[in-house]
């Protein structure tokens, strides 16, 4: 992945609460109708802290997402914009994955969080 980090584009909304040499961990804010710029994430465990409902794009594909609070979801490395696309604020923890990713399967992946 070539995309930038979301901390430098934008700062505004996703803070870092821990790093070392194996995992990040990010925390998401934001608030309806906020949108981020294009960037990328590593495979990631997401957190919800908060029920949201939010467009993942990339390219020519996007995905409208609704999650509840408290729920854990597997996010597949990727590149993307997000906005906050329901009524209420949006808080979230993103633990990132510094180590290898296995070998990709084919085509890509899914946008967004997967149930599994």
């Amino acid at each position: 992945m070539n995309g930038q980090d979301p901390v430098v584009t934008d700062p505004n909304l996703y803070s870092v609460l821990f790093e070392n040499e194996r995992v990040r961990v990010l925390q998401y804010r934001d608030r309806p109708g906020d949108r981020t710029h294009p960037h990328s994430h590593p495979d990631s465990v997401m957190v919800t802290l908060s029920s949201f409902r939010r467009r993942v794009s990339s390219g020519d594909r996007h995905a409208d997402i609704e999650l509840t609070a408290a729920q854990a979801r597997w996010v597949g490395a990727q590149e993307h914009t997000g906005e906050n696309i329901g009524t209420t604020d949006s808080h979230a923890v993103f633990i990132e994955l510094k180590e290898p990713a296995p070998t990709p399967s084919s085509g890509p992946a899914p946008l967004g969080p997967a149930g599994h």
